[in-house]
């Protein structure tokens, strides 16, 4: 079988990673891939987004299957194209892909199928929004409505910040055309939580739990990122609790996809926030987490492309996936300067001395110049760890870290820790 995967970040060299431990699978493809990728698959030259381009090289390669890594392809509608043109592809269609790509039609349509999710109002213009924020309680979450790569949403403690960010968003388009529409939402209270999981359009499967860590500084301190690590499994939901969330939330989502006339196959990512009065969904994404997938696929068993073709071809329900009950910690190793403007160019020193035993470092952002890896993004490497105990896979994470280095690397040390607190306490 050969396998495309589209995309270059550590998502997709976790994919990659993963998949090329199928039996299955003879040949791997990355479009555009990094370094890290490159040990296991051939890179091919074509952006993520080139989806007439990529739509070729898949037909003329004879490619049996196609994973897509990031958000922009599936909004840009690589799925239906792929479909067209009679090639099998793991990914939702651009129809399916607005609960990811549209704030807005995704709380609408949370709103519609009484799935839980924060109150809110949606703008268009400016003018209306800043007159919302007169009859409103502080703190709010404003949210632009398009793609903005997990940096769309800004917690406002008071008036004027809003109306900074108001402004920022739709007057001076920082955002581009995503925050051309805006979602102001109520500010939820709890802790933050990624459920992922496999659907077929039929039936929807919850992975394992993972929580991420958005902010760039240890404490949960500073501007949201990307995400700067992630844990799995999360031991303080209980599988009681994880029902609610499938029968609240997951079910009523594919029901309210199929009421709308949208067949969904691939990943549904809800984002959600425990509060006092339950689960609440933040937001949807229509693929793997970036980082999450680097906690949660070195847990599962069951092969990923048996997986992918149940979910391609509608048979979920008829197969047993299965984990591994180790517990896997990423932790995000990031450029000076990350989430702002960042500096690219240094090299990176220590990766050599990390066996495949110890770990799995995934490259994020990373690039070979002249035969000598440097930085090339914001997060630049995932460096995940097993362990018998969350306790022992956070130390196997981080004395990984301890050995790799490269100038204005920057990390938080806490990643996992609240896991610890919250299911001791």
């Amino acid at each position: 079988m050969k396998v495309l995967v589209i995309g270059s970040g550590g998502r997709e060299h976790a994919l990659v990673w993963k998949l090329s431990q199928s039996k299955q699978v003879k040949r791997i493809y990355a479009a555009p891939g990094n370094p890290g990728i490159a040990r296991l698959a051939e890179l091919v030259d074509i952006s993520a987004e080139a989806v007439p381009e990529l739509a070729r090289f898949a037909s003329g390669k004879g490619i049996d299957l196609t994973v897509v890594g990031p958000e922009a392809p599936m909004a840009a509608g690589i799925a239906d194209a792929f479909e067209k043109e009679g090639l099998k592809i793991l990914g939702p269609s651009q129809k399916a892909a607005q609960l990811e790509y549209s704030k807005v039609f995704a709380k609408n349509f949370m709103h519609k199928y009484h799935i839980p999710t924060a109150s809110y109002e949606t703008f268009v213009d400016c003018e209306p929004a800043l007159q919302f924020l007169k009859s409103v309680s502080f703190p709010l979450v404003i949210k632009a409505s398009g793609l903005a790569a997990g940096k769309g949403a800004v917690i406002v403690n008071y008036r004027e910040e809003a109306q900074t960010v108001l402004k920022q968003m739709m007057v001076e388009k920082a955002l581009g055309k995503s925050g051309e529409e805006v979602v102001i939402e109520e500010y939820l209270d709890g802790e933050e939580i990624s459920l992922m999981a496999f659907c077929d359009g039929k039936s929807i499967v919850p992975m394992v739990l993972s929580q991420d860590h958005k902010k760039v500084f240890s404490g949960d301190e500073g501007p949201n990122t990307g995400g700067m690590g992630t844990y799995a499994p999360v031991d303080f939901v209980s599988d009681k609790e994880i029902e609610r969330m499938q029968e609240k939330i997951l079910q009523p989502t594919l029901d309210g996809l199929l009421q709308e006339g949208i067949e969904y196959k691939g990943i549904i990512y809800a984002g959600l926030m425990l509060t006092s009065a339950g689960p609440k969904v933040l937001e949807y994404n229509c693929r793997f987490g970036d980082p999450e997938a680097q906690s949660v696929l070195p847990l599962l068993e069951t092969d990923l492309v048996e997986v992918c073709e149940a979910m391609i071809e509608g048979r979920l329900s008829r197969l047993e996936i299965e984990w591994n009950k180790s517990y896997a910690t990423c932790v995000v190793l990031a450029s000076a300067g990350y989430p702002g403007p960042y500096e690219k160019g240094k090299e990176i020193h220590g990766l050599e001395e990390v066996s495949e035993n110890e770990g799995m470092i995934f490259h994020a952002g990373t690039k070979l110049v002249n035969g000598i890896l440097v930085t090339a993004g914001g997060r630049v490497l995932g460096i995940t760890a097993l362990g018998e105990t969350l306790d022992k896979s956070i130390e196997k994470a981080y004395r990984l870290v301890d050995r790799i280095h490269f100038e204005g690397m920057q990390y938080r040390n806490d990643i996992g820790r609240k896991g610890v607190l919250r299911t001791n306490a």
